[in-house]
């Protein structure tokens, strides 16, 4: 008997130790498998690490900090990219994420709250899903140039052998110099993301498999059925940034600092500018959201301020916030460019004009 309970405790570790085999999958191969593996169903438990504290607090954004700024432990069921969820687990409980054919449902363990939305704004609030592996990857690589990748040494990633592949960005605009990957060769599942700036060997943002079981989870374990009493709020926008897209009567000009805003997303008052992971989001903030920004950017180090307003820098992550215009309201500027860069770009924003119900009021 102590043997088998031997055995079964060694398991782990002698899967861990085993010699990886070689892969001979082309860099541009697996590129592609990569970008095409949203449905590869899978379970597993994932953990993610991230050195981006960004410098933006309150109400409205404060969880991007917590998001980007430490370790999140994540439970994921993917049936594929219309059917899955991500449960955050924390010391004190968890926040579940859940995505079916009807829209989005977040339910918070402490509050006993659930939020559903059924919006699918182009663009939005970072959630704990972006940092799943599999998701996070996707994005990265969705616009990289095969000529840009090559191949890495495989490695063995939650019991699997994985493939590498490393993406070097020659955009000397771009603060974002590299981004490792590890997917399972034969269906391009990503397994661990590594993004890297500045030729540092600590990446900005990680997130790795730790536990996989490939297969398409049931769907009673997917599905989300609120308890009796559980209070729930549905949501016609998902987040404030949606919500400032739709509201908002400024529209952004079509290129800032030389950057060319992106028209294949249905956007109105926000901006989204640049290609692949060379990208600056601009945001109309209303006065009191502004507000709400100002005082965490003033104390961020090494910040500025002058007449082109506030500008912080957080590893890769550039932020400027542009000076009050009219009545307090002024434009966010958030993106993986150079800190002149966004100060080029703030100066080429209108005037806010007034906003139609004014979201965040």
């Amino acid at each position: 008997m102590a043997a088998v309970v031997a055995a079964l405790v060694a398991a782990p570790t002698v899967v861990r130790v085993l010699p990886v085999s070689s892969s001979d999958v082309r860099a541009a191969t697996l590129l592609q498998r990569v970008r095409n593996s949203a449905s590869v169903p899978y379970s597993g438990y994932a953990q993610s690490q991230g050195g981006l504290s960004l410098p933006v607090s309150g109400d409205a954004f404060g969880t991007i900090s917590d998001l980007f700024g430490g370790s999140q432990q994540l439970r994921v069921w993917w049936r594929d990219a219309t059917d899955w969820r991500v449960d955050t687990l924390d010391l004190t409980g968890e926040t579940d994420l859940h995505r079916d054919a009807g829209g989005l449902s977040t339910w918070d363990y402490e509050s006993g709250e659930v939020r559903q939305t059924s919006s699918t704004a182009a663009v939005r609030l970072p959630r704990s899903d972006d940092l799943v592996p599999g998701n996070l990857a996707r994005r990265l690589l969705s616009e990289v140039d095969a000529s840009d990748v090559s191949r890495l040494p495989t490695k063995r990633i939650a019991g699997y052998t994985a493939a590498g592949l490393r993406v070097r960005l020659r955009d000397s605009g771009s603060t974002v110099t590299a981004i490792d990957v590890w997917a399972l060769a034969g269906s391009g599942l990503p397994v661990s993301v590594a993004v890297y700036a500045g030729g540092s060997r600590t990446p900005l943002v990680a997130s790795t498999l730790l536990d996989l079981t490939l297969g398409r989870p049931s769907a009673s374990t997917v599905a989300f059925r609120p308890v009796v009493g559980t209070r729930v709020e549905r949501d016609g926008f998902g987040d404030i940034v949606s919500a400032l897209d739709a509201f908002g009567s400024t529209r952004p000009p079509a290129v800032v600092a030389g950057l060319a805003r992106r028209t294949d997303l249905d956007l109105g008052a926000v901006g989204v500018y640049g290609r692949g992971v060379t990208t600056v989001v601009a945001v109309p903030l209303p006065a009191r959201l502004a507000g709400q920004v100002v005082p965490s950017l003033r104390t961020t180090p090494r910040a500025v301020e002058d007449d082109s307003g506030i500008a912080a820098g957080v590893g890769a992550l550039n932020v400027q916030l542009g000076p009050p215009r009219g009545n307090g309201d002024r434009w966010l500027l958030v993106g993986t460019v150079t800190a002149t860069t966004l100060r080029a770009a703030i100066g080429e924003l209108p005037l806010l004009q007034p906003y139609l119900g004014r979201p965040g009021r």
